[in-house]
């Protein structure tokens, strides 16, 4: 088995005999660079599991997802306009989760267990009308909203 490493000797050799006392076959010097290895500059330091713990608590924590924005298409001819505009709020950096199965309640309490921040009506009549009820899911406020504002009223939501 030979060295994979950028740092052992292109010729040493674990002997799979003694790996248990981790015996190098070779011109290994402990702590530096092997013997006839050619070098730039002074040996790597490497970290072991234990460094590299230390060096993962000084992470900042990962910022939270984005809670999503829960599309609820009531009817077939919304299904079909729930797709595209699934499509374009997702374009314009939104993260949607788009329910189908179901009921309205029973969709509206997906959006609810999902943690969405605000749910997006779609119906016949708001389609007519080239509109669609925005409902914001942390404080139940509902309006009806243009589909061509709709975009930029969501990101409003989130701030």
């Amino acid at each position: 088995m030979y060295g994979s490493s950028d740092h052992a000797h292109p010729g040493a050799r674990i002997d799979p005999d003694a790996l248990d006392r981790a015996q190098v076959v070779g011109d290994d010097v402990p702590g530096g660079w092997p013997v006839g290895f050619p070098h730039r500059g002074p040996p790597r330091c490497l970290v072991g599991p234990a460094g590299i713990e230390r060096l993962a608590l000084l992470l900042a924590e990962p910022p939270p997802p984005p809670r999503p924005i829960a599309l609820v298409p009531i009817g077939e001819a919304a299904d079909a306009r729930a797709l595209t505009l699934a499509e374009e709020l997702r374009d314009a950096g939104l993260v949607v989760d788009l329910g189908y199965s179901g009921n309205l309640a029973r969709r509206m309490r997906r959006a609810d267990r999902i943690g969405a921040r605000a749910a997006v009506l779609l119906g016949e009549d708001e389609l007519a009308s080239g509109a669609a009820i925005l409902r914001d899911l942390d404080s139940g406020d509902q309006s009806e909203v243009a589909l061509g504002a709709l975009p930029a009223r969501l990101k409003a939501l989130y701030g």
